[in-house]
């Protein structure tokens, strides 16, 4: 299967580059110059049909979430106009298509995990943006799955577990948010993830196995309680430790608003595709090992 991806340099591009590798399948990976998402529509096209995927998948997104309330038009540029161009490609291909999307699409008062029929209230420019491209996506394309993750972390890139790793190192002790709960999920569990989409969509036109499915790692947890795991197991493998001070939202203002609740129900994703991510913990373990012993940049 040749499948491509959207962004080069991206935590799920790079995982999925990784693990596609291991199962035998042909992954390109684009990114700027080749692909820019704030750039006109039919380059976009033009792009993704020159590479003639089997599968495709949109990972390429503008994330940064505080950067975005002052950024506004770039953020839907890219998010809703990019993300919908790389739709048309996949629509004009024939080929399924693999969208991503992010927890941010809540506004985070339900008191219990979201279900994909929940109603969406972004509370920030970035959700706002991604619901854009959502709709955007399946104006132009039948043949697709928007799979909403969030609290992605892996082995590459800027991530969480890369700051909390780097700050353990230069200080004794870490402010962390505690009263903000979700799914930390590695990247490499969601390569994993889409590598089975993909194979089920290629082998199956059901419409069942199509639309919006959450897909996020087994149990939460609090950002402070995020952390403390991240010491305990880089402790394990002798890497840089600190103490983790619970602290509130409010003693960490951000330009953005974040949801005090990214939990995602993922037993649809379960029932439909067969898909069930392993335990946070267990895939952080072999994350932080992997950055502690300096295998990654």
């Amino acid at each position: 299967m040749r499948i491509l991806v959207t962004g080069r340099e991206g935590q799920v591009a790079r995982s999925l580059a990784e693990r596609a590798s291991l199962s035998g399948h042909d992954v390109v990976a684009l990114g700027r110059p080749d692909l820019d998402l704030a750039g006109e529509p039919e380059a976009i096209i033009a792009s993704i049909k020159a590479a003639d995927p089997d599968v495709i998948v949109s990972a390429a997104a503008y994330t940064a979430v505080d950067a975005a309330e002052r950024e506004q038009e770039l953020a839907f540029a890219v998010n809703e106009r990019g993300a919908g161009a790389v739709a048309r490609a996949a629509s004009i291909l024939a080929v399924p298509l693999i969208h991503l999307s992010t927890d941010y699409v809540f506004d985070g008062e339900k008191s219990s995990p979201y279900c994909e029929s929940d109603a969406v209230n972004p509370i920030g420019v970035y959700g706002a943006s991604k619901l854009a491209g959502e709709r955007a996506v399946f104006a132009a394309c039948e043949n697709v799955v928007i799979a909403r993750t969030a609290w992605i972390y892996s082995p590459f890139g800027s991530n969480f577990v890369k700051t909390m790793l780097r700050l353990a190192s230069e200080r004794d002790e870490v402010r962390v948010v505690a009263d903000q709960f979700g799914n930390p999920t590695s990247a490499l569990v969601i390569a994993n993830g889409i590598l089975t989409i993909a194979d089920n969509l290629m082998g199956s036109s059901e419409p069942a196995a199509r639309g919006i499915f959450h897909m996020c790692s087994a149990d939460e947890a609090s950002w402070a309680g995020f952390a403390e795991s991240i010491m305990q197991a880089s402790a394990l493998c002798g890497g840089p430790v600190a103490q983790v001070k619970p602290i509130e939202s409010a003693d960490y203002p951000t330009m953005a608003k974040r949801p005090a609740n990214s939990r995602l129900d993922c037993r649809k994703l379960a029932q439909i595709h067969g898909i069930r991510l392993p335990p946070w913990r267990e895939s952080l373990k072999l994350v932080v090992t992997r950055l502690v012993e300096g295998a990654d940049r």
